[in-house]
Order: structure tokens, then C-alpha cells, then sequence
């Protein structure tokens, strides 16, 4: 089948490299030149594991192109999936100019039955607003009469396992009121259901509202288990006990109970606000969703309230090592980062910060900009020479198992203070480390 991807992000990329993996032949659109020339030359403007090798095989085998010509992208495409951003507000809700915008380009230049499919991350209604536009520009044309479906498909791939996500879905949700447009999904995600059929059909609006549920989902089992983490610290329990507790029974799941420093990210904090503000603007107050963006931006500050109960108010002459800067691992996004709220509270009460990350060093140093009071170093154990004490915030793989004596004698003081709970705190009381984690009583 012939597809365009517009927009070359997490979203639109991930999902023509993988459209193409099945033998589609697909045009991702992107009117940033420079990341059409990044992905031309045979590189990805994202971290993403797995992403780069699809990307090399499709376009050497002639299924995957990139390009900036609008009027190419359109004309290709039978399904025109639109992957582009959907930020925040200034008052939470999800800003659509530019998943409007692509819909117009699309109503300007279509010459025959296309099925446009709304991938982004959109709130209920969006659909009737992509569908108005194309109207609009057809009518424009003279080609009101032309047909044309609007789909609901949202994406639910996470950032370091996209890929994965997107080859093996557990569900492939599409909304839709065209019975030609259905068929034609069915036909393109069945090679993803050959085991079992995973597709959901419903009508456009419940598509648009399920995508929204399952994030503010997510974020509430996080929230919910951070609050219980910081009563467990008060009342001297042990929350990754309790986790393991609750989590063996099957009505409750081990999925995203973790107590840690916050979620981050380009879906979570954006998606609970915008529902949220969908839900004042309809009179349906979510009080419980509002509690869960509010406790997670207390827990982003968790950490820096450790460092202040040892070290006081006042940190100025202090230095702290950071591991991990990333949002989450294996992904190099530090939007809505908790690495960035603890370095804004550390050097604003005078501390200076080093900094290591495996992945997001570029990114970071792109957001941070240019600092005297934040160092970011090429290798873990640089970041811990002569630190006041070790910060982890994001759980990265080789911060498992360290080396626990180099962590000892580079630091000043043995103290850990650990945002993902990786270690043992009887291990690390056995090896004379002052070990804090999260709600580990």
C-alpha cells in the first residue's frame, strides 16, 4: 500500500519505518529541512533502539523515502498519516495548529479518495476540526464533492521501546465511520495481527478519548504509588515490598507501580493536563487527575528535599553528581525531564552539578544551554570526584551494578540518594554507604 507519514518525530518516524518494514512503500513529510537531510544521509534525528537499522533497510530496498515536497508526500499517499506535534498549551490544552495545518495541506492538493488518519496524540473532537479543514480547502478548489474519510489511530508506543511496541502491538485502536476506510486499515495492520486479531474499531471519538485514558492511567498508578512511597518513608515501610504485594494480585499487575523521582516525558504531563482542561471546559471537574499531575510535580522535588534535610538550605560551596538525565532509559527526550527540577533546586540554592547521561548528553547540553554551574561529563565516575553525594534519577542499565568502592572513595561523603530504587539498602549499609531511596523506610 502507498502511505505518507507527515511529520518526522517519535510518532510519524516510527511509524512509516515500520509501515515500510512490511512492504509498503511510504514518504515521510517534514517541512524541517534539516531533519529530511539528517535522515537522507542515512541517519535518524532521534535515539530510539532498533529505529536506525529499519530506516537503512527500507531505504536501500526503495520503500522508504524522506522529503520536504508537500505536493509529493500528498499525491502518494492512499492513507496519510499525520505524526506531528501536538504541545501544550498555555492554558493545558493540546495546541492543534499544526495537525490542522497538515490537513489543510492536504485539502489543498488531494485529487482523489484519500484516508487521513490522525496518529498524533489529539483530544476528543479533533477529527471534526482535521475533517472541516480539508472541507474547507476542497471547497475552495471547487471539489467539495470529492471523498475523503478522517481515522482515528492513536499511537501508543513508548519512547525506548517503539519499535518493538509498534511491530507487536497488543492493540491497534481505529476509530472510524467509513466502511472503505476500515477495510483499508484492516488490510494494512493485518500482517501485525496474523497471531491474533488485535484491532478495535469504534467510532472516531471514543478512539480519540482512549488514547488520553490509558496515559492518565499510567500516570495515576505512578503518582499513586509515590504518594504511598513518601507514608512508607514516615511510617517505616519498605515500598518495593509493598509493591511486590499488591502487584501479585491480577486485578492489580506489577506494571508502573514503581515508586521514583516523577514521570516525564512528551506524553504523560502533556496528555493528564490537556484532559484535564477538556474536562473544566465540559464541566466535568477530574479531581483525581488533577491530584496526579500535582503529586508528580512534588515528586520531581523529592530528591533535592533529601539533599536539603542533610545539607540545609543552603548548598553554596556544595557539588552533586548526577547519574542519568534522560526522562526515562533508552531514549535521549528530556522533555518534562525531573533532571531538569532537581538541577534548576540544586543550583539555585548555590550548588554546582556534574552530569552524566549515556544517551541525551547533546540534548541535554541543547536544553541546558551554556552553564558555569552544571558540568556534563563523558563517563559516570567523573561526575562523582569530590560530589557532596550521588543523585540517581534515571535507571539506566549500567547503573545496576557499579562499581560501589570507586563510588566511596571518589565522593566526599558516601551518601547515595537514590530516585529509582536500584539498590539494596541493606546492601549498601553493609558497604558503609549512607543509602536513601524512594519510600524504602
Amino acid at each position: 500500500m502507498k502511505v505518507t507519514a507527515i511529520g518526522t518525530g517519535y510518532v510519524g518516524l516510527v511509524t512509516g519505518a515500520c509501515l515500510a518494514e512490511m512492504g509498503n512503500h511510504v514518504i515521510c513529510l517534514d517541512v524541517n529541512p534539516g531533519k529530511i537531510r539528517i535522515l537522507q544521509s542515512g541517519e535518524i534525528p532521534i535515539h530510539e533502539p532498533g529505529l536506525l537499522e529499519i530506516v537503512r533497510r527500507n531505504v536501500a530496498a526503495g520503500r522508504l523515502q524522506f522529503t520536504t515536497d508537500v505536493d509529493l508526500a500528498v499525491q502518494h499517499g492512499t492513507l496519510l498519516f499525520i505524526g506531528v506535534g501536538t504541545p501544550p498549551d498555555e492554558d493545558g490544552s493540546a495546541d492543534l495548529q499544526y495537525v490542522v495545518a497538515a490537513a489543510r495541506s492536504i485539502g489543498q492538493r488531494m485529487t482523489d479518495y484519500k484516508v487521513i488518519v490522525d496518529k498524533s496524540t489529539v483530544p476528543v473532537g479533533t477529527a471534526d476540526k482535521v475533517r472541516a479543514a480539508v472541507k474547507e480547502e476542497l471547497d475552495k478548489r471547487g471539489l467539495g464533492d470529492m471523498a475523503y474519510a478522517v481515522v482515528s489511530n492513536p499511537e501508543f508506543l513508548k519512547e525506548g521501546a517503539a519499535v518493538e511496541d509498534f511491530m507487536k502491538p497488543d492493540r491497534v485502536i481505529v476509530g472510524s465511520d467509513d466502511e472503505q476506510a476500515t477495510l483499508l486499515m484492516r488490510a494494512l495492520y493485518a500482517p501485525f495481527n496474523r497471531t491474533q486479531d488485535r484491532m478495535l474499531v469504534m467510532d472516531v471519538r471514543s478512539a480519540e478519548f482512549t488514547k488520553y485514558a490509558a496515559n492518565a492511567m499510567l500516570a495515576t498508578r505512578i503518582s499513586f504509588m509515590n504518594e504511598l512511597a513518601l507514608l512508607a518513608e514516615k511510617v517505616g515501610a519498605d515500598i518495593e515490598l509493598v509493591r511486590r504485594g499488591i502487584g501479585s494480585d491480577p486485578r492489580i499487575g506489577y506494571q508502573f507501580l514503581y515508586a521514583g523521582a516523577g514521570y516525564g516525558g512528551s506524553c504523560f504531563p502533556k496528555d493528564v493536563k490537556a484532559l484535564v482542561k477538556a474536562a473544566s471546559d465540559a464541566g466535568i471537574p477530574l479531581k483525581v487527575l488533577t491530584a496526579v499531575e500535582e503529586a508528580n510535580e512534588r515528586q520531581k522535588r523529592v530528591l533535592v528535599d533529601k539533599v536539603v534535610a542533610r545539607f540545609g538550605d543552603d548548598l553554596k560551596g556544595r557539588r552533586f553528581a548526577i547519574w542519568g538525565l534522560a526522562f526515562k532509559p533508552n531514549t535521549d527526550d528530556m522533555r518534562e525531564a525531573p533532571s531538569l527540577v532537581i538541577i534548576d533546586e540544586l543550583t539555585r540554592r548555590g550548588a554546582t552539578v556534574a552530569a552524566y547521561d549515556p544517551v541525551s548528553m547533546i540534548e541535554t547540553a541543547r536544553v541546558l544551554g551554556a552553564r558555569d554551574d552544571v558540568k556534563l561529563v563523558a563517563r559516570a565516575d567523573d561526575a562523582l570526584q569530590g560530589a557532596d553525594a550521588l543523585l540517581i534519577v534515571t535507571e539506566w542499565k549500567e547503573f545496576r551494578t557499579p562499581d560501589f568502592d570507586a563510588i566511596k572513595a571518589k565522593l566526599k561523603t558516601p551518601m547515595v540518594l537514590d530516585g529509582r530504587n536500584l539498590y539494596d539498602p541493606k546492601l549498601m549499609k553493609a558497604l558503609g554507604i549512607d543509602y536513601s531511596g524512594i519510600g524504602r523506610g
